[in-house]
């Protein structure tokens, strides 16, 4: 039998009661479990319904419907805390573990688990210690992602015809910017306008680089060429909104080249890593984009200079070429000197044949006049007939000489300097043409660009069969850096039968080059 508890009311002689009954005098009647888990929800909701609390992050996790689930603790204590969906989406930072943090809310339980918990209204960063916590934590994250990785740097346009600017329209950023660019080299400008500090400025931001990078070329709105993300100098806590998570991605991912110019030369944020440039400022970013138009221009007075000076030495080279090349033709009065000669000397033959012809005529005439009979009227007729003959002989002569004269001399045109001229630059060109065909066939070529020149090593003669290699056994290859000494391992085969070559067709043989005939 179990001994009865004793009753802590009642002394040590009244016996314990098996029943609850009411005592006399009691006024505290029994509670449920319901009633009082409520009535310790009241008490300590009216006793903690604003506080804030400091404690370190653990155990952070969002749910699937979007509510906040972590713990805060410190060296002595741990305390559950929940963040409703509204208020985690307005977050300004990504939440994660060993973070220190000031949660603000209120204490309320949990009846079903007999525990109580912090539901938090709002969460920030305690400090900026805890800050650049946060702030190495992410960028080692990202960085492990290869966001930061030099290889996914794109290079800047040298001369952007439009530039895309996220920065707020009403600050000094934007002016300084503007009036830069005017400076150096002015430039079609799109200012997208953003919240550069603040809840939602982060959202803001990364929307303004993805739509930069949508459009598309030849649209209504001309597609960057290059774009910058600018912001002017402030605190750690100015410039969050360029560390968040969707900003750096969106600058990563853009395939438009980025120059991020956040704050003040010693300000860093996580956009300057994924940016493929950082500049220091706002106007040292302007001073990156475009170069400057009068060194621009002074350096295409001198390419201009030196493209003229190239042409003109080109042109007074080819003046000295030709008038080397000219010095070594004959001249014109040396190629008709010969010609004049012959043509004094025919017009000297053909005078002396004509005299010689009449004497002999004449002779003949006086002989024939001896063995005639005494002059009569038809001897004197057929003296007259003859002397009419060898008149028209002579000026038929002459005539001769005056064509033949005038024929030399409308040939004479052929041997113009200007058609000598033409005829040596035609000349030139087809040599030249030669030259480069010979350039093209030139086996040293073919050496250079990895082939190799197989040449028997007894009497260096080429070798081009396989056939032939076998029969040579040693040989030389000639590359385009030198010459190297092999020998053939594969037996020699049997050589191919030689195929007959086919005899050349009448049709094919070369005409005799027709003789030029004599000028006369």
């Amino acid at each position: 039998m179990v001994a009865p508890f004793p009753d802590p009311a009642s002394d040590g002689d009244t016996p314990a009661r098996l029943l609850a009954e009411a005592s006399r005098g009691d006024n505290a009647p029994a509670l449920s479990v319901g009633q009082l888990s409520a009535a310790i929800k009241r008490a300590v909701e009216d006793g903690f319904s604003r506080v804030r609390v400091r404690g370190e992050l653990s155990g952070a996790k969002r749910a699937a419907s979007g509510h906040f689930y972590a713990a805060l603790k410190d060296d002595n204590a741990l305390i559950d805390m929940v963040m409703w969906k509204g208020q985690a989406a307005r977050l300004a930072f990504r939440p994660e573990d060993g973070i220190e943090v000031i949660a603000t809310g209120r204490v309320t339980t949990y009846a079903g688990r007999s525990k109580y918990q912090l539901v938090v209204d709002s969460l920030e960063v305690a400090g900026e210690g805890a800050l650049m916590l946060l702030f190495e934590k992410l960028k080692a994250r990202l960085g492990g992602e290869g966001l930061f990785d030099r290889e996914r740097k794109q290079g800047l346009p040298f001369l952007p015809r439009t530039i895309g600017v996220v920065t707020s329209p009403t600050g000094a950023v934007i002016r300084d910017i503007l009036h830069r660019l005017a400076d150096r080299c002015p430039a079609h400008v799109l200012v997208w306008p953003v919240l550069v500090q603040g809840e939602g400025a982060a959202a803001q931001v990364a929307n303004a680089v993805r739509g930069f990078d949508a459009l598309r070329p030849g649209g209504a709105v001309p597609r960057p060429d290059l774009l910058i993300v600018a912001r002017g100098g402030g605190s750690i806590e100015d410039l969050w909104a360029f560390n968040e998570e969707p900003v750096v991605r969106a600058i990563a991912d853009c395939s438009i080249p980025v120059i991020s110019a956040v704050g003040h030369e010693t300000d860093v944020t996580l956009a300057d890593y994924a940016a493929d440039r950082r500049a220091p400022t706002p106007t040292a970013a302007a001073e990156m984009a475009v170069p400057v138009r009068a060194e621009l221009q002074a350096q295409l007075a001198t390419w201009q200079g030196r493209l003229m000076g190239a042409a003109n030495r080109v042109r007074l080279l080819g003046g000295e070429r030709l008038a080397a090349l000219a010095r070594h033709l004959p001249r014109r009065e040396s190629l008709y000197a010969p010609q004049r000669q012959r043509l004094d000397e025919a017009e000297g033959r053909l005078d002396r044949t004509l005299h010689h012809r009449l004497d002999r005529a004449a002779e003949r005439f006086a002989a024939l006049e001896r063995l005639l009979p005494p002059p009569t009227a038809l001897f004197t007729a057929r003296q007259q007939q003859l002397v009419g003959t060898c008149r028209h002989m002579e000026q038929w002569t002459r005539n001769q000489m005056a064509r033949t004269e005038e024929r030399l001399t409308s040939r004479a045109h052929i041997l113009r300097p200007a058609l000598l001229e033409r005829n040596w630059q035609r000349d030139r060109a087809r040599l030249d043409g030669l030259g480069r065909l010979l350039s093209s066939l030139d086996p040293r070529a073919l050496l250079a660009r990895g082939y190799a020149m197989v040449r028997s090593a007894d009497d260096d003669a080429v070798i081009s069969t396989a056939a032939g290699a076998r029969a040579a056994g040693r040989m030389k290859l000639h590359f385009a850096d030198g010459g190297v000494s092999v020998l053939v391992a594969e037996g020699a085969g049997a050589a191919p039968a030689p195929v007959a070559a086919l005899a050349p067709s009448p049709r094919a043989k070369a005409k005799k080059p027709k003789e030029q005939g004599e000028l006369f």
